[in-house]
């Protein structure tokens, strides 16, 4: 089967998904979480298969981390999905009620966005996510792994098709796209895909928005801001900088930049650099910062660099507005955090922070579909569209007005003896 008949078998069955009942659904996410279970060795071994060929390849390390599927990633998938079924469906969620007149009743209800393309990069889970997340919402998926994972990835995809089709999810519902050559011709298919989800660079998501004419939900780099205020407690500071840096340096939301404020950083920088040091951390600083601690200098182009590694950027600044401007000049509009004490700072820099996730007094790491309670994510989206953040179910969501009458027409309600619309509010409840 080529890409365009892959999207259009979909784009055919997407209309039998978004009927399939949350009951059913939850069926085929715990049907997936079984087979990944009980095929777990052979997952590992073309995990095992991957990653030899990526380390021949000399994939770079953070790459490398990200391709690992062991069985600790196994039970992660798998605890996904179990927090999935237990979120209720979203398909046929009434959004609002309206009484336009007697008899005549306007609803606004929830429904799948149809046929999502989503390319990624080399972290198999993702692939388990965005699956159970689309099944879940009710969207048929077309997947684009990266080429390091092909193995893992081409298992994964065997098995959640088997497994939902067994539950008696329409066939047809996901496809797994393989080569470069496959992502171009998907890019074509505007009649049959409703939305792209290119997770990369702001140059990979760029270049999909300029050779496609399907819309584009995109997600770009995460350089992610940790701003220690005047007013922060700085043992707490240590700690959330730490976390957010280093708990897993190869993701979009790890820490890239370290911001503090003059005030403090004589106390806090010899301290968190002798924390960097204890965990192979190469810092980079602002003059200002060398002045205080011996670190390798930072140059401009790190300050726009997502580094996904154990390096991270310091800079000084002599105020809150200062962090301000650097986090809206130089960030990504992802995940930015600010460490205080004093409760109008904080609501200062999250007023004005121009970015998707803005955080007190917590890691960056928390940037996340799962420890948001969405169940999962496809992204996490930049942009200022329906979506924004960790893109969960309620992003793979988009409505459908519908309007109950009996007999109504436009022409009573015109010309000299028009009716009046009552435009009342109801109750919400399902439409019948």
């Amino acid at each position: 089967m080529n890409i365009r008949q892959m999207a259009m078998k979909a784009k055919t069955v997407s209309p039998q998904l978004a009927a399939v009942n949350g009951e059913q659904k939850n069926e085929a996410l715990a049907a997936i979480a079984e087979a990944l279970v009980r095929h777990q060795d052979e997952i590992l071994a073309a995990n095992q298969a991957d990653l030899r060929s990526a380390e021949h390849d000399n994939l770079p390390a953070p790459l490398l981390k990200r391709l690992k599927f062991d069985p600790a990633k196994i039970q992660e998938a798998i605890e996904g999905l179990k927090s999935l079924q237990q979120l209720p469906n979203p398909v046929g969620t009434v959004l609002s009620g309206m009484e336009l007149d007697k008899g005549l009743e306007l609803f606004k209800v929830s429904c799948p966005i149809g046929v999502v393309g989503v390319i990624f990069e080399s972290r198999p889970d993702a692939l388990v996510q965005i699956s159970s997340l689309c099944l879940k919402s009710g969207n048929a998926v077309l997947l684009k792994g990266g080429t390091e994972a092909s193995r893992t990835n081409k298992v994964l995809a065997k098995l959640i098709d088997r497994a939902t089709c067994k539950a008696g999810i329409p066939e047809g519902w996901i496809g797994l796209l393989e080569t470069r050559a496959d992502v171009q011709e998907m890019l074509k298919q505007d009649s049959f895909i409703d939305l792209i989800i290119p997770r990369g660079s702001n140059a990979f998501v760029g270049y999909i928005m300029d050779h496609s004419r399907i819309p584009v939900l995109g997600h770009a780099d995460g350089i992610c801001h940790v701003y220690v205020d005047k007013y922060a407690d700085l043992s707490m500071a240590e700690k959330i900088t730490l976390d957010s840096k280093c708990q897993y340096v190869a993701v979009c939301n790890a820490a890239e930049t370290l911001l503090v404020h003059q005030d403090v950083a004589g106390a806090f920088l010899p301290k968190m650099k002798a924390v960097f040091d204890a965990h192979q951390v190469e810092q980079r600083g602002c003059e200002r910062t060398r002045d205080i601690v011996d670190v390798l200098p930072a140059v401009k182009a790190d300050w726009r660099t997502e580094y996904l590694d154990t390096i991270i950027s310091i800079k000084i600044v002599d105020s809150l507005a200062q962090a301000i401007e650097h986090i809206n000049r130089y960030g990504s509009g992802h995940t930015d955090a600010i460490v205080t004490r004093d409760a109008g700072r904080a609501e200062t820099f999250m007023n004005r922070v121009d970015s998707a996730d803005v955080f007190l007094n917590c890691s960056t790491r928390f940037s996340d579909g799962y420890r948001f309670g969405l169940g999962a994510e496809v992204g996490i989206s930049t942009n200022k569209i329906h979506a924004r953040g960790p893109v969960g179910m309620e992003g793979l969501m988009i409505y459908q007005w519908r309007l109950m009458g009996n007999g109504h027409v436009v022409s009573d309600y015109s010309g000299p003896r028009a009716k009046l619309f009552t435009h009342r509010p109801l109750k919400l409840s399902s439409p019948s």
